[in-house]
């Protein structure tokens, strides 16, 4: 994490373009214009560069870190205070379910497919409009400044489990519903 105090944000993800990274640093520089805050970004990608670029030409890059792909994110779950999410489209969301699993918080945007459904829309986590970067940053600031009950959300993550998911799938499949 990057030295200075605050609240730590914490996003997963490959930096490619469906995942609007762009948005989470903007989004994010109108929080830090309100509350003093830190964001590390773990993954890799093609859009690197742009991303630290962005970082730069907003005043935040003493902010942020990216330090990489890691192969386990769990030491960086269990430290973070919210998880962020600003993809305009999700094949499913194992990050969010993830993060779910440490008792993180979440906002999301609320793109096809994954989020919403996860979240159960919006019960699990706060959903915001993709490619809104004024509900991004009030997402999170709101998030940051409320306390959070672990519980309903580590609960909630072991509905994703695969013995739970593969049972779901035998009684589709099988009619047993």
């Amino acid at each position: 994490w990057p030295a200075a105090a605050g609240p730590r944000l914490l996003a997963v993800v490959n930096l490619k373009p469906v995942k609007n990274h762009a948005l989470l640093l903007q989004a994010f520089s109108k929080v830090q214009s309100v509350q003093s805050a830190r964001l590390l970004i773990l993954g890799e990608g093609p859009l690197r560069t742009e991303l630290e670029e962005i970082a730069r030409s907003l005043g935040i890059m003493d902010r942020i870190a990216m330090p990489g792909f890691r192969a386990d994110p769990a030491p960086y779950y269990s430290v973070a205070d919210l998880f962020v999410m600003s993809s305009d489209f999700e094949g499913f969301g194992n990050v969010i379910v993830e993060a779910m699993s440490y008792g993180l918080p979440i906002v999301s945007t609320d793109c096809p497919s994954g989020p919403s459904e996860i979240l159960d829309n919006g019960r699990y986590g706060n959903l915001v409009p993709v490619g809104d970067q004024v509900a991004l940053a009030e997402g999170m600031e709101n998030a940051l400044g409320q306390q959070h009950d672990k519980t309903p959300l580590i609960l909630r993550s072991q509905d994703f489990s695969p013995p739970k998911a593969a049972r779901a799938y035998l009684r589709l499949i099988t009619g047993d519903a």
